[in-house]
């Protein structure tokens, strides 16, 4: 967020938990992006606070916690001590989190497929309305398609990444067997390392899919651990994840931090996914 905004969002966060009986006495910024997450002490809870224009994303991913938490998915929870919900302050969503310490170790691959199968279990037996991976991916094509949206995208590259989102979203459209609710944005810096063992966050991606656009988020040796899993079907999703990454970073109201490198590698990213995994 601008400095601005993220002060009023930091204000948002603070006099949302204080209204709600928390003590708060300082804030620390965890993550600042195009919503920000704050840890506030001593109370030890991590707030969310979106745009207000989020606020159905928002609403959507304490639902999805909710669920998961009752079913005992390795997923962070929402904070007890408040009613699980939303608040809307000013111009922003508010919503309060359960604050995990994190352990400095990495998570070993066999450890993240683990939480993986335990996520993918009880999701397969929640029933719960969300958008198809390819309707995320149609999102992305309008980005990249429309000169207005991404007026900075040079025509190669506007070219490889709408030629790869329509043609890797038609393959999905097919194969569509063995789908389920996934995380839909399981990346290492969405499962924390907690005394609790390995949760996953940022809730508000959960899609419906094959679990293998999962395992494409993860380090490639995770797969390795994933029984039954379609290692063709990782790759083309791994190209797939990187072309919809750098689709957002080249909108031209993205707000990613550093989103200049990010435009560079996440191309390179997408070339290299396609050229390592092309069929012979």
């Amino acid at each position: 967020m601008e400095p601005s905004e993220l002060r009023r969002a930091v204000e948002a966060g603070w006099a949302t938990a204080s209204g709600l009986g928390l003590q708060v006495d300082d804030v620390v910024v965890v993550h600042d992006s195009d919503r920000v997450a704050l840890r506030l002490v001593p109370c030890d809870v991590l707030v969310r606070v979106a745009p207000v224009e989020q606020l159905a994303e928002s609403e959507f991913e304490v639902e999805v916690a909710r669920r998961l938490t009752v079913a005992g998915a390795p997923v962070a929870e929402l904070e007890p001590r408040v009613e699980p919900r939303v608040h809307v302050r000013g111009d922003f969503a508010v919503s309060l989190w359960t604050y995990y310490e994190p352990l400095g170790s990495e998570i070993a691959a066999a450890d993240y497929a683990d939480a993986f199968l335990r996520h993918h279990a009880v999701l397969r037996r929640i029933d719960l309305d969300a958008p198809h991976v390819t309707d995320r991916v149609a999102a992305a094509l309008r980005e990249v398609n429309d000169r207005e949206r991404s007026p900075e995208l040079p025509d190669s590259d506007r070219e490889l990444l709408s030629d790869t989102l329509s043609g890797l979203r038609t393959a999905l459209s097919v194969e569509r067997a063995g789908e389920q609710l996934l995380h839909g944005e399981s990346h290492p810096g969405n499962l924390l390392n907690t005394r609790r063992g390995p949760l996953f966050v940022d809730l508000a991606t959960c899609c419906r899919g094959p679990v293998e656009f999962d395992l494409a988020h993860a380090p490639e040796d995770v797969a390795q651990h994933y029984t039954g899993a379609d290692h063709d079907l990782i790759h083309r999703c791994r190209a797939l994840n990187w072309a919809m990454f750098s689709a957002w970073r080249w909108r031209r109201d993205d707000r990613m931090p550093d989103r200049g490198h990010w435009r560079v590698e996440g191309l390179s990213r997408v070339r290299a996914a396609l050229d390592r995994h092309e069929p012979s």
